[in-house]
């Protein structure tokens, strides 16, 4: 049982079931440099959905810079990633976009 759950929530996040966080919830984003055919993902325990043009993400156990790397490796490159409201700067962000697939 301990193992169905978290892929529950995840299902339910993913297809706009009653889990899905509140609206302001939301602490990270992450813009894509590339359109993308994505609208949500998962890394490790994450769920991501994309709202206007931005994956939007609620509380995550990673630290922020694996979080940036692990959506990266998702959806490419981004050109702007925010912690609660906090956006990385140039360095941060190239750090993190070193990590995205290679084309």
């Amino acid at each position: 049982m301990k193992l169905i759950a978290p892929f529950a929530l995840a299902a339910a996040i993913l297809t706009g079931g009653a889990a899905t966080a509140a609206p302001g919830a939301d602490v990270y984003a992450a813009v894509p440099a590339a359109p993308t055919a994505k609208t949500n993902f998962i890394t490790r325990s994450t769920a991501w959905r994309l709202q206007n043009g931005t994956f939007v993400a609620g509380q995550a156990p990673e630290r922020p810079a694996v979080l940036c790397e692990l959506v990266v490796r998702q959806v490419g490159a981004l050109t702007s990633f925010t912690v609660a409201g906090k956006a990385y700067d140039a360095d941060q962000l190239a750090k993190c976009n070193a990590k995205a697939k290679k084309a």
